[in-house]
């Protein structure tokens, strides 16, 4: 169903956006991993709305519950439900959009498909449907960290509009990423950035831009050929993401005007290891990784909601005017960066434990396996 991700490590998310509250229930998580409410709690916070003056203003504390799958502080095998009460919803401030269709949102497509839509924020297509991701990813990560204590995922704002930074995917950190409340970790360019989002807050409008993950440390192996490579996997994941219109990995499209000579990755023996002297593969050949860095940037779209005058219809096919009215963020992208870290931990969890399932986890990166 569409509101359910992975195979072995499942997850399924509920809720709306302007309901009694949004969470996720977690199917095929190991037992014994030891789990807290406070080990979810960082990765929500981060991604909370009324965190910075360049988000939304909605007042959400986003404190999570664990109701289920979780015994003496560790985790039984069984479904784990987490919840979070929405405290902040003001469904009387889309009253309006309960007959017009908002332009670029889900409203149309919705009422197209089922004939009826919750108009109160979006519903299921309002991005605080990914707090269930997020929580999700924050058991996933307790998970990776058991099997592959080395790996590490961290996501950052690469572009806002045109404003690009410069980030070495190999060396940059966390800690440099949260330095600032636009999650640039270059921050002379970080400063760029959150100056124009103010002032293209104060226009009433929005804007958008690419963040950009590096998963490092990464064993070889996982992944799968033909249809559930670990790219396409990946790619399926982040563009289930709200407001996203874009993935590449590794060259990406600048890969399209290079030649062979130029793109390929040599192999090299390094420390006993099989490694690659490039990584324009962005870590991954076959479906499968190489062992090397995976890096990959998600485009997202300007927030569809502005607060401008917009043609639009009625659901009685009346063109009317609409103004937006709300909280919004206008730009999504300093809130989606632990989105898109979530998602990348859930599909590599899923990997993980399908490896586990079907090959054991060994090093393939050695020539001899252990």
């Amino acid at each position: 169903m569409s509101s359910q991700f992975g195979h072995v490590f499942r997850i399924s998310t509920w809720g709306e956006s302007h309901g009694g509250g949004v969470g996720v229930v977690i199917d095929g998580c190991p037992p014994l991993i030891e789990l807290s409410e406070a080990d979810i709690q960082g990765d929500l916070d981060r991604r909370k709305p009324g965190q910075s003056e360049i988000v939304t203003p909605r007042a959400e504390a986003d404190i999570c519950r664990i109701s289920s799958g979780v015994f003496e502080g560790k985790t039984l095998g069984t479904p784990i439900c987490i919840s979070v009460v929405n405290k902040d919803a003001r469904p009387e401030s889309y009253k309006e959009m309960a007959t017009a269709f908002r332009p670029s949102h889900a409203d149309y497509t919705y009422q197209a498909k089922y004939g009826i839509r919750n108009w109160q924020g979006g519903g299921r297509a309002s991005a605080r449907e990914t707090i269930g991701r997020v929580a999700a990813a924050a058991v996933a990560k307790k998970v990776l960290k058991k099997l592959f204590p080395a790996l590490e995922i961290v996501a950052y704002v690469k572009t806002i509009h045109a404003i690009e930074a410069s980030v070495d995917p190999e060396t940059v950190t966390t800690a440099q990423v949260e330095a600032n409340i636009v999650r640039c970790p270059d921050p002379v360019v970080a400063a760029r950035m959150i100056e124009f989002i103010k002032e293209v807050r104060g226009e009433g409008d929005s804007v958008g831009g690419i963040i950009e993950c590096a998963v490092r440390n990464v064993p070889p192996g996982l992944g799968e050929p033909v249809f559930d490579k670990l790219e396409a996997e990946l790619a399926k994941a982040m563009m289930s993401l709200p407001a996203t219109k874009g993935f590449e990995i590794g060259s990406g499209f600048s890969g399209a005007k290079q030649r062979g000579s130029e793109h390929n990755d040599p192999f090299v023996m390094r420390e006993g290891k099989v490694r690659t002297t490039s990584n324009r593969s962005g870590g991954i050949q076959g479906g499968i990784t190489n062992g090397e860095t995976i890096f990959f940037r998600v485009a997202f779209k300007p927030t569809a909601t502005i607060f401008h005058a917009q043609q639009t219809v009625t659901d009685a096919g009346e063109e009317t005017e609409l103004k937006a009215r709300g909280r919004h963020d206008p730009c999504v992208l300093p809130r989606a960066v632990p989105m898109v870290e979530a998602m990348a931990t859930l599909v590599l969890c899923d990997h993980a434990l399908r490896q586990r399932a079907q090959c054991g986890l060994t090093d393939y990166g050695s020539l001899t396996t252990v």
